[in-house]
């Protein structure tokens, strides 16, 4: 059962709104300062842990190898690249989220994180990132434990409904609804991509094909009332990260395993038989995001990826293994496309080497979206004046749209949450504290 909100309506000195990354660091570094502090989850306990869960790695600077990363990744190095991401990044932010990366793997090992040691010779080469031994998974439960441990009263199944300047909260939760006042919230409830109705007034139908890879509990309610309540907003409604996934991933919290590839291998065509072309050709990490758009806006949200036996050697083994079909008249027959057609389609486009043809068919994937709020380099919301709002913090993806653009580097999402969590709660305990 999960713990029951206290009913005399005293608060602690910090609320933390949340359960992913950004809330264990923002509740842990506020516990360590001695506030007493309150983390407050939508999600049940075996579902703790937000989009974190299914994270690898994280971004980070460093001066020169370690155990965990090999080379050199300098501050400005990691700076520029956050810069050519998105141009219009809050400067201040990007520049502290680059400083403070290089302390990440310390502060998260200190709370009983493991980082999987690069001289192992299982990890892919990366000098920019380094990744969690058991994966995102094992660093929620890691952090989970700490912050048990350290007195964090942890409350599942608990929403906030809402917010307010000073302090005050409404919470809901099984037994009913209760008014609290603490000294200061930390909000790390993330964006809304798990509201089927806000992401269909974003992004109209196209948002009806959209699979949600991570948490099903971001539905924004914590971000609407912010925006409600005067935050700055930051960002836009109608961008978020998409990428193509498998049509067969579930409608939530897929996670990585769910991601498609195989496009450049094959022949990409979308739901009428039409092929669907990459003008820019992306072979990189950055290519996951580019296909995510270009299926979005596809008749239906809808396209399959044809490749031959060379393709689907490339492919390597997936979670969701490919369909083969035997001839392009039972490629078209399940595809629900015109034979003559489809062959006049793979005679002209290729790929050569078929049948059989083996098929992936994809839709978008979004993993989170791009309207926050504006805050501080310790998180502090702003109003729309710019000035601090008594009492209110935020961490993590709900004001990551101000250093996270359009061209998504991998490993960035955790280490904004990491360092704006640990800083946010550090400055609400001494906001607390004064």
């Amino acid at each position: 059962m999960p713990a029951a909100i206290p009913s005399d309506g005293h608060g602690p000195d910090i609320l933390v709104a949340g359960g992913g990354l950004a809330a264990l660091c923002a509740a842990i570094a506020a516990r360590r300062t001695g506030a007493s502090v309150w983390l407050v989850d939508a999600a049940p306990d075996t579902l703790r842990g937000g989009n974190a869960r299914h994270g690898r790695n994280l971004r980070v600077a460093h001066d020169g190898p370690t155990a965990h990363v090999p080379d050199r990744y300098a501050v400005t190095e990691l700076e520029a690249d956050l810069r050519r991401a998105d141009p219009g990044a809050d400067p201040q932010l990007l520049h502290r989220l680059a400083m403070d990366s290089r302390d990440v793997p310390r502060w998260l090992a200190a709370q009983g994180v493991a980082f999987q040691p690069h001289a192992a010779g299982a990890l892919p080469y990366s000098r920019r990132t380094v990744f969690l031994l058991g994966g995102g998974t094992a660093m929620v439960n890691a952090l989970a434990r700490t912050a048990r441990r350290l007195g964090v009263r942890v409350l599942h199944e608990t929403t906030v409904e809402e917010v307010a300047p000073g302090g005050h909260a409404v919470l809901r939760a099984r037994e009913g609804r209760a008014e609290v006042c603490a000294r200061a919230i930390v909000a790390c409830t993330g964006g809304f991509q798990a509201n089927r109705p806000w992401l269909r007034d974003a992004f109209g139908c196209a948002a009806d094909g959209f699979v949600n890879r991570g948490t099903p509990y971001a539905t924004g309610r914590v971000l609407r009332a912010l925006l409600d309540r005067g935050a700055a907003p930051v960002g836009h409604a109608t961008h978020a990260h998409l990428v193509a996934v498998d049509a067969r991933a579930p409608a939530d919290d897929g996670g990585i395993v769910t991601r498609a590839d195989g496009m450049a291998w094959g022949l990409v065509l979308d739901r009428d038989g039409r092929p669907v072309r990459d003008a820019t050709h992306e072979t990189g990490s950055a290519r996951y995001s580019g296909w995510g758009r270009r299926v979005a806006a596809c008749p239906g949200g809808l396209a399959h990826v044809i490749l031959d036996n060379a393709g689907v050697a490339r492919l390597g083994r997936r979670v969701y293994a490919p369909r083969t079909m035997a001839d392009t008249d039972t490629l078209a027959q399940t595809l629900g496309v015109d034979p003559a057609r489809l062959a006049a389609t793979l005679a002209r486009e290729g790929p050569a080497g078929g049948p059989p043809w083996h098929v992936l068919s994809i839709r978008p994937g979004i993993t989170f979206t791009g309207l926050g709020v504006r805050v501080d380099p310790d998180g502090r919301v702003l109003d729309r004046c710019g000035a601090p709002v008594p009492g209110l913090f935020a961490a993590g993806m709900i004001m990551a749209p101000a250093v996270l653009g359009g061209r998504y580097l991998s490993g960035t999402a955790l280490t904004v949450c990491a360092v704006f969590g640990r800083r946010a709660g550090e400055a609400a305990a001494r906001h607390a504290h004064a």
